[in-house]
């Protein structure tokens, strides 16, 4: 009887193709990448058929390892990037040979407008749809109807990109509750499509996709596709969920109050309950979960990894320069000169908001800064304070979620930053919470997916089997000193970001 199960992390970036067996264990993976194209200022857009070629090109690759035996592959199942917005017609065709992905935000009038008819206060309190509002699906279908109407006359169906994928695998469009929840027309409390901000968005409930369980399986593959991939007919194909969803359960976000944070270039750190947390203020953005009856709250910073990759290449070009020759990872090199630098970086602060504010600040214009900054201090000390400045910056996202409900004891780790033994120290020492590093590190979306489809083919009988795919590795515990220099520190910086904010709105009004 087959019983592995094979899982697709449709990023940003690229797809993954990851082979796991029943235990789920990665047996094999393979990334191909695809390009995001600028049309024009905040004009985020790819290819659909990148995303098919991804997958075909992929899974042809990973049935070429040795591990791979295509005929024992039960079932398959996507995690994928949110807010996709894909118009077909009445017979399935693509009707734009691009669509706007996640982080699009060209429709800010349509959003406007919107907002003229529903407060939008109450659309936050309805959907949890905490990223700016032009980023969510719906205000890209009514742009659709403001600048492309003979298109939009065709529509039949605007479905998302995993939804995509699956239609190509299967024949069938639906999509899941945790995909829709980003559609900026989704009632979390209902699940289900609101009929009051369809009306609002003067939109047919017909245009958007039947919604389905993550783990209902939607067919078996069509003859085309399981020509195109080397795969049998009988893969049976799960309907899969959003990446943020489907990254919290395989980061083991399957009880209440467990939390997980994601190291990578942006980070964020989600909860999972069984109701979504939400707050006017800081506005956690929040998905239906992949698992029944729970949800994903997360706040997200938007500088992470890539404030650490700027003071990389700007800062310590030598130190990276000489690693490479020497075959070191340059950030291995780094931390280790982090490493002499004392806690608190000689009272140096970072900000890492290089690529602006989210919703946890003020301003959207608020920009990194280092603060404290002295002729004393060194190289060490501007690494050690970029590691703290971000896990200061994620201490202010934990304060609010901690404020809005209950948190655990410990915090799963994953993502690129999560390598790194000093900065998980610094992360445990200054969100006081023991911090674990698992075997998982940068599959948690394409274990979430794995277990999906697990489920839905009934190879799992529920999600509590992805504890027994996480191998404990590593746990980073307070340490009781570090945590009281970081005490004194964190009101330094909350009243730092204050006050670059004002300065960044000072600096937006200049007319140079």
């Amino acid at each position: 009887m087959p019983d592995t199960i094979l899982a697709y992390d449709l990023g940003t970036g690229g797809n993954k193709a990851s082979l796991y067996d029943i235990e789920g264990r990665c047996l094999a993976a393979v990334f191909v990448p695809y390009e995001t194209e600028y049309p024009r200022a905040g004009w985020h857009e790819q290819r659909p058929a990148a995303w098919w070629d991804s997958v075909v090109q992929s899974t042809r690759q990973l049935l070429a390892d040795e591990v791979a035996d295509a005929d024992n592959i039960a079932c398959l199942a996507i995690s994928g990037h949110s807010l996709g917005c894909v118009p077909l017609d009445a017979a399935g065709h693509l009707l734009r040979r691009t669509t706007p992905i996640w982080s699009d935000k060209r429709p800010t009038a349509q959003a406007a407008r919107f907002f003229e008819r529903i407060d939008p206060k109450d659309w936050y309190r309805l959907t949890g749809n905490g990223f700016p509002p032009p980023h969510y699906t719906v205000f890209k279908i009514i742009w659709y109807r403001d600048h492309e109407p003979e298109m939009f006359r065709r529509i039949h169906k605007v479905i998302g990109t995993k939804d995509y994928v699956n239609y190509r695998l299967t024949g069938r469009i639906a999509t899941d509750y945790s995909y829709a929840s980003g559609s900026g027309v989704y009632d979390l409390l209902a699940w289900d499509y609101s009929d009051e901000l369809l009306a609002a968005a003067e939109l047919p409930r017909e245009l958007f996709p039947r919604i389905a369980p993550s783990t209902e399986i939607l067919g078996e593959l069509t003859p085309e596709a399981a020509r195109e991939l080397g795969l049998p007919r009988t893969v049976k194909v799960a309907c899969g969920g959003v990446d943020n969803s489907c990254m919290a359960l395989g980061a083991r976000n399957i009880d209440e109050g467990r939390t997980y944070a994601s190291l990578g270039s942006s980070a964020w750190i989600a909860v999972s309950s069984n109701r979504p947390l939400l707050d006017e203020t800081a506005k956690p953005y929040v998905f239906t979960h992949v698992i029944p009856d729970m949800f994903a709250s997360a706040v997200a910073i938007f500088s992470s990894g890539t404030a650490l990759k700027w003071v990389r290449d700007n800062l310590c070009a030598n130190v990276a320069q000489r690693a490479r020759i020497e075959g070191e990872d340059p950030y291995d090199a780094m931390t280790a000169l982090a490493e002499s630098s004392p806690v608190g970086a000689n009272k140096l602060l970072f900000n890492p908001s290089l690529a602006g504010g989210s919703s946890l600040d003020v301003s959207a214009n608020i920009r990194g800064a280092f603060l404290g900054l002295d002729l004393g201090h060194t190289q060490s000390d501007v690494i050690r304070a970029t590691m703290e400045g971000i896990a200061l910056n994620l201490r202010l996202v934990l304060d609010e979620l901690r404020r809005l409900g209950d948190i655990g004891g410990e915090m799963v780790v994953v993502g690129g930053g999560s390598r790194s033994r000093l900065w998980r120290q610094i992360f445990a020492d200054v969100l006081e919470i023991d911090i674990l590093k698992t075997n998982v590190g940068q599959e948690a979306g394409s274990l979430g997916a794995a277990a999906v489809a697990a489920v839905a083919a009934g190879l799992w009988i529920d999600f509590s089997r992805i504890d027994q795919a996480h191998q404990l590795e590593d746990v980073a515990s307070p340490n009781a000193r570090n945590v009281a220099i970081y005490r004194e520190l964190l009101p330094v910086f909350r009243q730092a970001c204050l006050d670059q904010a004002r300065l960044g709105d000072m600096l937006a009004g200049l007319h140079l």
